[in-house]
């Protein structure tokens, strides 16, 4: 089977691009797929690379579209005319084109204009405006406004929906779909856990414990209330503890860490890692005592709480939306705190980095639920969509095999 996927991919900084990478690794992986086509972004920030092992299989990678850009949309269905798949595969988020509202709405397309040439389309939709707080995002402040933006997210749900199947990776977001739009091609795939090593060692290393938080910062993750629950921890508690903040700003928020980074110069015991490469990963996770998410909403199933289950983390966060779903659904365990109390998550801290025994026995349960749900079970379960689509699907002509470019689609 023949596959193409259309996602950011490292070095890119697009949102997803380390979940594109995994789902590329273990597609190839997967037997059933003979030749994988991988459509990335264009990055400053170097080329693409595949440095997984492609098993012999045909595996390219081609950097056709830009962040923002007004031409990504004609480029990557070009690029899909050329490669004439069986099977498109979208690792989605509404903003994932682009973030200027129309460059977003047109790679939102996409999957209209595939159903139009005959070929099948999976989108995997990582989150839903249905349950975006929209002020917190970062998208706007302004009431109406934000009802202009939730009647254009309906509109822009209903051109995913024309995919022959969109994936969920959470039950909440499969029934909203399913009750607001009457969708029946919506399907839940869990979020899955990108690699599941060996079981790391739970004992620190030596030196101060470190209290980590990894993402893109500046919109409803804000890391002001970590850093002043660290400061009265240390306070409290004779004890050395550092800090790592370690990932970029939000696109919706340039910045913001540089802000926050002259805002607490004084404290040498706080570190910013800026964009952490992907061999870097394991040990910015395996360094530290606990992953802290200091969010005040959620936008969709977390990756770095699957990473932090994967190196058997364990975790401080608050029970919020998407986060809280995901951690009953998925077995996941942490210790709890208020959202935007720094009293609430000081006490969190100390509970989880003054107990050994609750520290470790957390990371266990966390690496537990993580191997309960690895990637390559994920991936497998689409190769199982796309056998059946590609057997059955009613949307096949002639027209894929056709000379005209796709773009050019009347």
């Amino acid at each position: 089977m023949k596959v193409s996927l259309v996602t950011a991919f490292p070095p890119s900084k697009v949102t997803l691009n380390e979940y594109g990478y995994y789902l590329a690794k273990h597609l190839i992986e997967n037997e059933t797929v003979s030749q994988l086509n991988i459509l990335t972004d264009e990055t400053e920030a170097g080329k693409a690379e595949v440095d997984f092992n492609t098993h012999g299989k045909s595996v390219t990678l081609t950097a056709c579209w830009r962040f923002n850009s007004y031409r990504s949309l004609f480029r990557i269905l070009r690029e899909i005319h050329t490669n004439k798949p069986d099977v498109v595969l979208l690792n989605l988020q509404f903003m994932k084109f682009g973030d200027k509202k129309l460059v977003a709405a047109l790679g939102l397309l996409l999957p209209l204009l595939l159903r139009m040439r005959g070929i099948p389309v999976v989108s995997l939709l990582h989150n839903i405006l249905e349950t975006v707080d929209l002020e917190k995002a970062g998208f706007t402040k302004n009431v109406l406004l934000q009802k202009v933006y939730g009647l254009a997210g309906s509109v822009l749900t209903r051109l995913i929906l024309r995919s022959n199947v969109v994936a969920l990776t959470i039950s909440k977001y499969v029934s909203i779909l399913q009750k607001k739009y009457d969708a029946r091609n919506v399907v839940l795939m869990p979020h899955g856990s990108f690699e599941i090593p060996e079981m790391p060692s739970l004992e620190l290393p030596e030196g101060p414990k470190r209290i980590m938080t990894f993402g893109k910062f500046g919109t409803y993750k804000k890391v002001e209330i970590l850093i002043e629950a660290v400061q009265k921890l240390r306070n409290r508690i004779p004890c050395e503890y550092e800090l790592v903040i370690a990932g970029t700003d939000s696109p919706n928020t340039p910045g913001y860490l540089e802000g926050v980074r002259a805002k607490y110069q004084q404290l040498n015991w706080v570190r910013f890692t800026g964009y952490v490469a992907e061999e870097d990963v394991a040990k910015t996770f395996t360094d530290s005592a606990v992953v802290v998410f200091p969010y005040t909403s959620t936008t969709g199933s977390s990756g770095v709480l699957h990473q932090a289950g994967s190196y058997a983390r364990a975790v401080v966060m608050p029970d919020l939306g998407d986060l809280g779903i995901l951690m009953r659904e998925e077995g996941y365990q942490a210790q709890l705190f208020e959202p935007n109390d720094v009293g609430s998550l000081t006490e969190a801290l100390q509970q989880v980095l003054t107990n050994e025994t609750y520290r470790k026995t957390m990371a266990t349960a966390n690496y537990k639920a993580a191997c309960a749900l690895p990637m390559e079970q994920v991936v497998a379960a689409y190769v199982d969509q796309f056998k059946t689509l590609v057997k059955t699907n009613p949307d096949a002509t002639l027209v894929k095999h056709s000379k005209a470019p796709l773009g050019l689609v009347r």
